[in-house]
């Protein structure tokens, strides 16, 4: 767990891992959240559709039900780094109509876009109190 703090917001944020044996946790941790952030690796194409059912099925249990998501596109300062398009594509992320969905591409490494993910995270903090 780790906390980020702007302004007098505090956000906390679990990294779950995404190795399978981490997968049957998420769903606890995403109780009673904000919102559920989830983060791919733009970069890792053969990851994607083990990624996309992962996500679908974790947003199919009822506990979860109208939390916000924000799709994270992590590694974009790789050159073999899906677009923004192709992700959204290919996570299947206009299927879902349940939730306000949103996709930010990221380099965590380049410090790319993080204030803007800060910025949408606040947000959705202050709509859920």
């Amino acid at each position: 767990m780790r906390k980020v703090t702007k302004g007098n917001v505090t956000i906390k944020l679990w990294d779950l891992g995404g190795q399978r044996r981490f997968r049957s946790m998420w769903e606890r941790y995403c109780r009673g959240v904000s919102a559920i952030l989830y983060v791919v690796d733009a970069a890792d194409r053969d990851s994607i559709p083990i990624a996309r059912s992962e996500m679908h099925d974790l947003l199919k249990k009822p506990s979860l039900g109208g939390i916000p998501l924000l799709v994270l596109g992590n590694k974009i300062d790789k050159s073999e780094a899906l677009s923004k398009q192709s992700l959204v594509d290919q996570l299947d992320l206009n299927s879902i109509t349940d939730r306000e969905v949103c996709c930010y591409m990221i380099s965590c490494k380049e410090s790319v876009n993080i204030d803007v993910v800060i910025d949408w995270l606040i947000k959705h903090s202050k709509k859920a109190k």
